[in-house]
């Protein structure tokens, strides 16, 4: 959709427009009627002359199925349709559905909620680590036989730790985002642990470390660090408060890439190497190639571009730069993500060592199996709610997703 664009316009977006008779004019009352045409045959009621960004999210999706259906399309591929719907919203969309299936129009409904799965469709590819798994018919499966198709019913493998916890570094009580996505999220972190949080896509994770660390507006709830209530929550706020945010995006939110090494890692102490408002640059060069060797990244130098990094490289350099504010709760999300495995290897050896030095961690990951293999307990996500603590003692995967899947 183009937000400024009405419903007749992003309807044709892709389409040539009508034109009159001298081939140049266009042809608007035409290209109306074909559109209205269009939604009473899908049976989909919109107001064509109001903007995209006027629409709420269901009567996007809708026009976004009238624009795919202006072509006759005999083939439509729904990614995550319902991520952004209501319950009633989403009644809509499945009536569509089966309307466009009495139409022989063959439907690819991506979605990771079991009971669309089961609503909606006749057959079911179940696809793991990038490769299909298995096609089945949906009649001859149920949910456990699903579950037990995505994984391979992994066990925890966490090395074994000393569970001797210290007091509780970080306790969020059922805080909720202004936008919704964070609903009702409660959880504690004690010095000494990592604590996963797993949850299906769509399910909060990130939302929530951001609401903590205050990159997203909170609506209610509350944030306590070290028994002190943490309120209007900043992201200056929380750095000068001990808690770090390694945010999933580490090229657009993370980085910024036309800096050297050096200037990347102090990023965020600026204040701490310099005096009477001067940088003190020895004091920075002395701090970031303390870094670059604990944390062995593979530069020409703290002056090299972190852009010509790889991206395990540029990983370590966010890292550094975390570890130079000396966090006390450090929130993760996806920090392995697109990282060899040599380099994720350290990244669970760096993680364990600070909790073991008395950090609290909060690791959030949309691979089962790594918060399986570094958690000490996991807190489940589900529709923007925490669900369930587990203690990570010998629980397998299907014992996790069979929690994301009950709602």
């Amino acid at each position: 959709m183009i937000p400024s664009f009405n419903g007749i316009e992003n309807a044709y977006l892709g389409l040539e427009y009508e034109t009159k008779k001298d081939g140049f004019t266009v042809d608007w009352e035409k290209m109306r009627k074909r559109v209205v045409e269009t939604t009473k045959a899908l049976k989909i009621d919109l107001d064509l002359d109001l903007p995209a960004s006027a629409l709420s999210p269901a009567q996007r999706t809708m026009l976004e199925i009238v624009r795919a259906m202006m072509t006759d399309s005999k083939l439509l591929i729904l990614d995550e349709p319902t991520a952004s719907l209501t319950d009633k919203e989403s009644e809509l969309l499945f009536k569509l559905i089966n309307l466009l299936k009495e139409k022989n129009t063959a439907v690819l409904y991506v979605t990771h909620r079991m009971d669309e799965i089961f609503r909606l469709t006749d057959r079911i590819t179940v696809l793991k680590n990038g490769e299909k798994v298995a096609t089945v018919l949906t009649k001859a499966m149920n949910k456990e036989k699903i579950i037990s198709l995505m994984t391979d019913n992994w066990a925890s493998e966490k090395l074994e730790t000393v569970k001797k916890f210290g007091k509780t570094l970080l306790t969020v009580e059922h805080i909720q985002s202004k936008d919704k996505t964070v609903q009702n999220v409660s959880f504690k972190v004690r010095a000494g642990e990592i604590l996963g949080v797993f949850g299906l896509g769509g399910s909060g994770r990130t939302e929530s470390l951001e609401c903590i660390y205050g990159l997203r507006a909170l609506a209610d709830g509350k944030i306590i660090l070290e028994d002190q209530d943490f309120f209007n929550v900043t992201p200056e706020k929380s750095l000068k408060n001990g808690l770090v945010l390694i945010c999933e995006d580490r090229r657009g939110m993370a980085l910024i890439p036309r800096l050297n090494v050096k200037q990347n890692i102090v990023l965020s102490t600026i204040d701490a190497h310099a005096r009477y408002g001067i940088v003190d640059e020895q004091k920075e060069l002395t701090h970031t190639n303390e870094k670059i060797a604990e944390l062995s990244i593979k530069t020409e130098g703290p002056n090299q571009r972190v852009s010509q990094l790889s991206g395990g490289n540029q990983q370590k350099v966010v890292f550094a730069k975390a570890l130079m504010s000396a966090p006390r709760v450090l929130l993760c999300d996806e920090p392995t993500q697109a990282v060899d495995v040599k380099t994720r290897a350290e990244i669970h050896r760096l993680l364990r060592k600070m909790a073991d030095q008395g950090s609290g961690i909060v690791f959030v990951s949309s691979d089962l199996q790594e918060v399986l293999s570094i958690s000490d307990n996991i807190v489940v996500m589900v529709n923007g709610k925490t669900s369930d603590l587990l203690e990570n003692d010998g629980i397998t995967s299907e014992q996790v997703l069979s929690i994301c899947y009950q709602n």
